[in-house]
C-alpha cells in the first residue's frame, strides 16, 4: 500500500507514537508498504509552530530530518497540484488538508487521517479515528 500521512498522523509517528490510532500502527510500520509525507505538513509545521501552537511545538528542519531518517519518503508541492485546490468543495476549510487532499490524488496515495473534516472527500482518504 501507498499512503500519505496527514499532519497531525506525521506528528505522532515522529515524535508521539501512542497517540497514533492502533489500525494505523501496522500500515505505517510495515516495510511492505511506501508511506510518505507532504513538504506541505513541513509547512504547516513551520508556521504552526511559529504561532506558538502547543501541538506543533517541533522545529520544522529536525521534523523533515526525523521523518527521512525512519524511512518516509517526502512528496513535493508542484503548481498544478497547488491550483487543483480551487476545485475541491468546500467541505474543509484548512488549507493544509486540502492540499494534502488533492496530493494524495493527483499522485494515486491513499490519504491516512484522523480528521473527520478530511476524510468527508471520500474516495482515496482513509480515517483512523482516535482509539
Amino acid at each position: 500500500m501507498k499512503g500519505l500521512l496527514d499532519t497531525h498522523l506525521l506528528l505522532w509517528a515522529l515524535y508521539e507514537p501512542a497517540k497514533l490510532p492502533g489500525r494505523a500502527v501496522p500500515l505505517i510500520e510495515s516495510n511492505a508498504n511506501s508511506i510518505w509525507f507532504s513538504a506541505a505538513s513541513i509547512w504547516e509545521i513551520a508556521i504552526k509552530a511559529a504561532l506558538g501552537r502547543p501541538d506543533f511545538a517541533v522545529r520544522p528542519r529536525e521534523a523533515r530530518a526525523e521523518a527521512l531518517r525512519i524511512g518516509l519518503r517526502e512528496l513535493v508541492i508542484d503548481g498544478a497540484q497547488a491550483a487543483a485546490v480551487a476545485d475541491l468543495p468546500r467541505l474543509h476549510n484548512d488549507p493544509f488538508d486540502r492540499l494534502l487532499i488533492v496530493q494524495a490524488r493527483a499522485t494515486h496515495l491513499t490519504l491516512f487521517t484522523s480528521d473527520r473534516a478530511v476524510a468527508a472527500y471520500g474516495d482515496g482518504i482513509t480515517l483512523f479515528p482516535p482509539d
